[in-house]
């Protein structure tokens, strides 16, 4: 349960890293940092993307720190250090995503209530901000405030996501939810040339999580497996059903990436439109990973969160969420 640096990318001084056990007994990896003020703006609690790891926000986290925040990091159950149930650690597998709800309440019992200043935030990113607006729509969700990032609403490539949902349960039903998925493999997408990635256009960036994701070896999971893919659609039909958006009482900042080709921008868009307590926020030409960009698309990001979060003394968001003054379009 060790976070593991590299020369590019050293961990964070005040690291406190252990072991937190789920309900189900399904241990995760932990790391907190405390604020370094005596008077801290709060917790950032990091809902990772599918496939990340603690290691990946580590230049993030700094950031968090530096804006007088305490800041919560963890790895999802079949990722990172933490818990595997099928015997090949590469394979990103999860028997059911509402399994990913007890990850979540274990990170509120056994980290923030007894460590961690409020307010509490959840910055999230593709997976974890769709496992996180899902769970503040059924109160659910540990936080007075919540940043999207890229949020998994629906997928950029997949037309027929209805078939594709109906494909994988038939998959799942006969045995097959530990399979990858087909043309699945288990190299971590963060270690693929970068010419041909999807998730930014920060060449260093890139590099120094390949670095980061090669040594930490089985930590770095490979493509999903069928029953992953279930429960990811079957999630994305939720969170896209009319009401999804109008049931989250919790102020809520979404920010989307223009040129985003894993999740859809559009059906973010949607999602956002309908919310009562946030805005939308759409970065003109940013892929998919927004905190992994090049400065000029993450700065902006940056700037984002740091007024829409309490105690800022930016311009901060009025009482229904409203940051009009960071709406942009693209």
């Amino acid at each position: 349960m060790k976070l593991v640096p590299t020369p590019g990318n050293p961990i964070p001084e005040g690291a406190i890293v252990g072991r937190i056990v789920a309900r189900d007994g399904a241990p995760l990896r932990v790391a907190r940092w405390p604020a370094r003020c005596p008077s801290p703006r709060g917790t950032v609690v990091i809902f990772q993307g599918r496939a990340e790891f603690i290691e990946k926000y580590f230049e993030t986290i700094r950031d968090l720190l530096a804006r007088d925040f305490a800041v919560v990091a963890f790895d999802w159950r079949g990722q990172g250090g933490s818990e595997r149930v099928l015997s090949d650690p590469r394979k990103g597998h999860v028997g059911r995503f509402g399994r990913y709800a007890r990850d979540v309440e274990a990170i509120a019992a056994q980290v923030l209530a007894r460590d961690c200043p409020g307010p509490h935030a959840v910055l999230g990113h593709s997976m974890g901000a769709a496992i996180a607006l899902d769970l503040a729509r059924r109160g659910r969700l540990p936080a007075e405030r919540i940043v999207a990032l890229a949020p998994m609403i629906g997928l950029a490539q997949v037309t027929r996501p209805r078939l594709a949902h109906a494909a994988t349960t038939l998959a799942w039903l006969a045995g097959f939810g530990g399979a990858w998925i087909p043309g699945g493999g288990e190299t971590s997408m963060a270690t693929k040339p970068f010419a041909t990635n999807l998730l930014t256009s920060d060449r260093l960036r890139y590099a120094r999580n390949a670095d980061a994701a090669a040594a930490l070896k089985d930590g770095a999971i490979g493509d999903p497996t069928i029953g992953w893919a279930r429960g990811a659609f079957a999630l994305m039909r939720r969170l896209q059903e009319p009401r999804a958006a109008l049931e989250i009482r919790i102020p809520t900042l979404v920010i989307a990436a223009g040129a985003d080709r894993v999740v859809s921008t559009p059906a973010v868009e949607r999602f956002a439109a309908r919310l009562k307590t946030g805005n939308a926020l759409v970065v003109p030409g940013a892929r998919h990973e927004l905190l992994t960009e090049v400065d000029a698309i993450r700065a902006p990001v940056l700037a984002a969160i740091d007024a829409f979060l309490p105690g800022a003394d930016a311009a901060e968001a009025d009482d229904d969420g409203d940051l009009a003054l960071y709406r942009q379009s693209g």
